[in-house]
């Protein structure tokens, strides 16, 4: 423990605060956080990128099989229709929120920024415990986590997901809840549709049932429903268990630790409120709800993407 400008500052790893001579520049620090809001986030994570790069062709080849093996070739034209645009509708709405989970700032504190001058001007009260992250050099927020493939502390860090490479976190929770939503339903109805195409090859004797070859088209299937029910488990499982945090105001990481909350639990449906914004509605699912195409290029050409790595 160390005293500093009448409050401790306490590190569990016993590093010392950033001398005057390091490279971090103390003067940045109090922008730093108006910098990184103006920045593009991205993770230069190969495992995450290639398991984000899998999740989209999975997504494309059961948009592929769905559309091109079982309704394209369908003579219910209302039939083909309804199913082609929903589960289209719920890919794009699946693969948007994927997108904004792993383009969005999770709520990563800025690096370096445990300096005397920006604790000064924190104004803290003598005796008042600060705590520093001895990794990524940062003053570490209550509930906040660091992240050793983000190399950040993220605020109310639930859990790193390579799938959309990026942590979960504070500020994009809302959208991996989506994300998990929209696949489990799409793989839902990929099943059902798959289902009701191999009742009515079977009862056609697979003529006329699709424009593949019947060996062709059962393999095409028999692999969307593996994959389907692989999909619908894994992220059903995982959507109850990011609702079921929400509502206890519990992150994944503070559950596992067993930590004692320090801090005051929100409601239920106060903490539902707090991830999705306001009181219920559409925008709750919707995952282009406050996304703004003139203020990412202006973010593009302010400061150029960001890369952690």
């Amino acid at each position: 423990t160390m005293q500093s400008s009448g409050h401790r500052f306490r590190d569990v790893e016993h590093h010392p605060l950033l001398a005057d001579h390091d490279s971090y520049d103390s003067s940045s620090s109090s922008s730093s956080e108006a910098d990184m809001a103006e920045r593009v986030w991205f993770i230069r994570d190969g495992c995450g990128m290639v398991c984000a790069i899998m999740t989209w062709l999975l997504v494309v080849y059961a948009d592929f099989v769905v559309t091109f093996v079982m309704l394209l070739p369908s003579k219910d034209f209302w039939y083909s229709l309804i199913n082609g645009v929903l589960f289209n509708c719920l890919a794009v709405l699946a693969l948007s929120s994927h997108l904004r989970t792993m383009l969005t700032d999770p709520g990563a504190v800025p690096k370096g920024n445990a300096t005397k001058e920006y604790m000064d001007n924190l104004q803290l009260k003598p005796g008042e415990v600060i705590y520093k992250c001895p990794k990524c050099c940062s003053i570490k927020p209550e509930r906040a986590h660091h992240c050793s493939i983000c190399k950040r502390c993220i605020r109310k860090m639930d859990h790193h997901c390579p799938w959309v490479n990026n942590c979960v976190g504070e500020k994009n929770q809302r959208f991996f809840v989506l994300f998990t939503m929209y696949i489990a339903l799409i793989s839902a109805h990929a099943l059902v549709l798959c289902g009701f195409q191999f009742f009515s090859c079977v009862r056609g004797q697979w003529t006329e049932c699709s424009d593949f070859s019947p060996p062709v088209t059962v393999i095409l299937m028999i692999f969307l429903c593996l994959e389907g029910f692989l999909f619908l488990t894994f992220t059903a499982v995982m959507f109850g268990t990011q609702i079921h945090s929400i509502c206890n105001d519990e992150t994944e990481i503070e559950r596992l630790k067993s930590e004692k909350p320090t801090w005051e639990r929100r409601l239920r449906w106060e903490g539902m409120k707090s991830v999705f914004g306001g009181q219920p509605s559409l925008l709750w699912i919707n995952p282009f709800a406050g996304f703004r195409i003139r203020r990412l290029l202006l973010r593009g050409k302010k400061g150029g993407p960001e890369f952690s790595v």
